[in-house]
C-alpha cells in the first residue's frame, strides 16, 4: 500500500418496490451518463431538462461519494433556521431528495425546494441554467472519491462488486461506473459555471472547517443561522450523522454487513488502497487532464 438513495423507510420502500421487478442492476448508457436499470427510469430523465425550476429551489450538486448526504444534512439544518427536529424525524432523502429519482418526486416538494443529484451539467433542468434557483457544486479529491466509491459497490446491492482495487481503478479511468467520468463531471460544471448561479465548495474544506464552510453556504444562499451555527455544526459532523438513523441510509439495501452507506469520511484515505505505481499512474493522467482546471485539491490531511 501507499508509504467514502437508499436509507429510510420511505425510501427503502420505494426501492423495494422496484427490486421485485427485476434484480439485475446493469449500468446503461443515456446520453453519455451511465445510470442504473431498475433505479433510474429513462422517460423520467427524459423529462428532467422541461422540469419547472423556481427562484426558491436549492440543488446541491457532487459526483458520487463527494458529499451528498453531508449536504442533504446541511441544507435541510440551514432552511430549519438550525432545528435538529429535523433532522431527527424525517429521513435524508425525504428532506432533500435526488432529482433523477423519480420515486423520491422532486417536483411536489414545497418551497424552498431542497435537492441534490449526481447528473452532468447537460442533463441538468435548463432553468437552472437561466439562474434560477441556487447550485451548491462539492468537490472531493478524485483520489479518495475512487476508494469511496470502491467501497460503496461492494456494500450495495444496485452496483456491481468489483472484482479488485486494481480493476475498479481501471473502470473509473475509463469512465465505466456510474455517472461515468469524473473528469468530464467536473469539468463540464466548472467550464459552464456562467450558466449558474453557483458556488463552488470543497469536500476538503467542509473537513478542515465546518464552521466557516456551513457560513459559506449561508452566506451564499441568503440565510442568518446566528446562535444556531454551532447546533447546526454540531448535527452535521460525520460522527453524529453515522449515528443519526435519520441520516445514516441505515436501512439500505446492502450484500455487506459489515459495510455502511457512510463509512470513514476522512480525507486521505486513498493512501492505504493506491500502491505506489497505482499512485504515480493516476497522478500523471490527473496532470493530462487536469492542467487547466483552476481549483485546487488537498489530497491528505493536513
Amino acid at each position: 500500500m501507499y508509504t467514502g438513495q437508499f436509507g429510510s423507510k420511505h425510501f427503502s420502500q420505494a426501492f423495494e418496490t422496484i427490486t421485485k421487478m427485476s434484480k439485475s442492476y446493469d449500468l446503461y448508457s443515456f446520453k453519455g451518463c451511465n445510470f442504473i436499470s431498475n433505479v433510474h427510469n429513462v422517460e423520467y430523465l427524459e423529462k428532467l431538462h422541461s422540469f419547472e425550476i423556481r427562484d426558491s429551489d436549492v440543488v446541491a450538486v457532487t459526483y458520487p461519494k463527494s458529499g451528498t448526504v453531508w449536504m442533504q444534512q446541511i441544507l435541510s439544518l440551514i432552511h430549519s433556521d438550525g432545528d435538529p427536529a429535523t433532522v431527527q424525524s424525517k429521513p435524508a432523502s425525504e428532506r432533500v431528495p435526488w432529482i433523477e429519482l423519480p420515486f423520491l418526486d422532486f417536483q411536489s416538494q414545497p418551497s424552498p425546494r431542497l435537492s441534490v443529484t449526481h447528473l452532468p451539467y447537460h442533463l441538468i433542468p435548463e432553468g437552472l441554467k437561466k439562474k434560477n434557483g441556487k447550485v451548491i457544486y462539492v468537490i472531493r479529491n478524485p483520489k479518495d472519491v475512487i476508494v469511496s466509491l470502491y467501497h460503496f459497490q461492494n456494500y450495495i446491492t444496485c452496483l456491481d462488486t468489483p472484482s479488485s482495487f486494481e480493476d475498479f481503478l481501471k473502470q473509473f479511468l475509463e469512465g465505466k461506473v456510474v455517472f461515468s467520468s469524473w473528469f468530464d463531471h467536473i469539468q463540464g460544471w466548472y467550464t459552464h459555471k456562467d450558466e449558474f448561479n453557483i458556488l463552488f465548495i470543497t469536500y476538503e474544506e467542509m473537513k478542515q472547517d465546518l464552521r466557516t464552510s456551513i457560513q459559506k453556504i449561508c452566506d451564499f444562499l441568503g440565510k442568518k443561522l446566528d446562535d444556531k451555527l454551532d447546533t447546526v455544526v454540531k448535527h452535521c459532523t460525520f460522527k453524529n450523522m453515522k449515528l443519526n438513523p435519520m441520516a445514516n441510509y441505515e436501512n439500505v439495501e446492502n450484500k455487506n454487513s459489515s459495510g455502511a452507506f457512510l463509512r470513514k469520511g476522512i480525507i486521505g484515505d486513498w493512501k492505504n488502497h493506491f500502491t505506489v505505481a497505482q499512485s504515480e499512474m493516476f497522478d500523471r493522467i490527473f496532470q493530462e487532464r487536469m492542467k487547466d482546471f483552476p481549483l485546487k485539491f488537498i489530497w491528505d490531511r493536513q
